[in-house]
């Protein structure tokens, strides 16, 4: 990967550009990537929302709720 700097115009512009062979794959990987957060969230979703985490989880806060200070 090389780095180049540059600068133009009166104004002073100044901008890092790399320049690099694979130009488009930060795309393709960012959308793999959130795919996957997506799909992790959704199985995250049905097991918290399920019956037993659900039960176990209301348990804990109301242990929490109700202790003795």
């Amino acid at each position: 990967m090389v780095v180049r700097w540059w600068s133009r115009g009166r104004i002073g512009w100044r901008s890092w550009r790399r320049v690099s062979g694979e130009a488009g794959m930060t795309t393709a990987e960012y959308a793999v990537g959130t795919l996957a957060a997506c799909a992790l969230a959704a199985v995250l979703y049905k097991v918290v929302t399920s019956g037993a985490v659900s039960a176990a989880l209301q348990s804990l806060i109301g242990r929490a709720l109700n202790a003795p200070f």
